[in-house]
């Protein structure tokens, strides 16, 4: 017999036993708290076609694609990323409805990537999308929910740090730096490459005022503290109006009273080139990556046809299960079921008697009595 009957693909893995009854009970935990800001529940398809995940939307690139084709020709794609499938839907069924709309979703996204780096190419996410609200009370209201939802499932030692996209293009547009310099200098500061960022902004003959500029970004981060060093660097009104956003919903936050969770980073972008303001990521120990991203994206939607402003967030639960795992925080899974035995004489009795269990709500095994050898 084949090894590849048995065995799994690099990257995907069998959850069965206690893990998945975890795993279950924290999605269960998330989706509770969402659901209680009045999010509905919405399935998009596994795979869409390419042009919802194309180039131009700004989501993964087409080389870490899972791509095939149906038999009409078409080229389709198991979605690595459900934002943009989020937006096509609202775009579908509420083109002229102009209230806000409130999705949240669960489901699995596929990376097809090399260099795996201990990471699956299959994961779990589960996230919430707030579209056609543009306010900062709506960016208040997501940076919220991820922190209730985190802290409902126990988790207690994480930050949620949160940036602002247009404080970063503000100064590009005003150093006058190309769109191809703009996004490579966006890889070196999102990975906080103080060095290699520095190295093209010499290479592209960057004006040294505005090189000093974007080379500080990498260091403004922190508590509120850091929004004011934030605004004094800055003149240009894109990026000005950036911070006043951030010291905004600061202050919405404060009412939610989940200000301890929050930190600020300027530097912080993302490889989603839809993201057009405010965006956040989630951090504890236990884990290498973020376990939450998510932020604004006011112009995707109109790549389906439809205007409205649009943020939302996703969280990875395979990230959130690992982190809860290594910091010894329990989950409370569902009572387990109640195991019956039965012999030829008393069948009757105990199938009874599981019937009655389950009726109540309760689980109960059926099995057969094992003799004595």
């Amino acid at each position: 017999m084949s090894k590849k009957l048995v065995h799994t693909p690099e990257g995907v893995r069998d959850i069965y036993g206690m893990e998945y009854a975890r795993k279950l009970a924290i999605e269960g935990m998330v989706l509770d708290k969402v659901r209680s800001f009045g999010y509905e529940d919405i399935q998009t398809p596994t795979f869409e076609f390419f042009e919802v995940f194309s180039r131009e939307v700004g989501t993964t690139p087409s080389r870490e694609l899972y791509k095939f084709f149906d038999k009409e020709g078409n080229t389709l794609v198991l979605r690595p990323d459900f934002t943009p499938s989020m937006a096509r839907c609202a775009a579908k069924y509420f083109m002229d409805q102009n209230v806000p709309i409130r999705f949240c979703y669960e489901g699995n996204t596929f990376s097809n990537t090399s260099s795996l780096q201990g990471k699956l190419r299959e994961v779990t996410q589960m996230g919430a999308e707030l579209i056609g609200d543009a306010s900062v009370e709506a960016d208040g209201e997501m940076a919220a929910m991820v922190i209730e939802a985190l802290l409902e499932t126990g988790l207690k030692d994480f930050q949620l740090s949160i940036g602002n996209v247009e404080y970063f293009k503000g100064i590009c547009e005003e150093a006058g730096l190309d769109g191809e310099t703009e996004l490579a200098l966006r890889e070196f500061i999102s990975g906080k490459n103080y060095f290699g960022a520095e190295e093209l902004l010499l290479e592209r003959k960057v004006e040294a005022g505005y090189r000093e500029v974007l080379l500080k970004i990498t260091d403004l981060f922190g508590a509120a503290e850091a929004l004011g060093q934030a605004k004094r660097l800055v003149r240009n009104p894109r990026s000005l109006h950036a911070v006043e956003r951030l010291e905004k919903l600061y202050e919405v936050l404060c009412l939610y009273q989940v200000e301890k969770y929050v930190s600020f980073d300027m530097g912080m972008l993302s490889k989603y080139q839809y993201y057009t303001g405010v965006i956040y990521k989630a951090y504890t120990y236990g884990v290498g990556d973020a376990l939450v991203k998510g932020g604004r994206y006011d112009n995707l939607l109109g790549h389906f046809g439809k205007s409205a402003p649009a943020i939302g967030f996703m969280v990875v639960i395979d990230d959130l299960m690992a982190a809860l795992e290594r910091q010894n925080i329990p989950v409370v899974l569902p009572e387990k079921a109640v195991v019956l035995e039965y012999t030829d004489k008393n069948y009757k009795e105990v199938l009874a008697e599981a019937r009655r269990l389950r009726g109540e709500g309760r689980k109960a095994v059926v099995t057969q009595r094992h003799r004595d050898a």
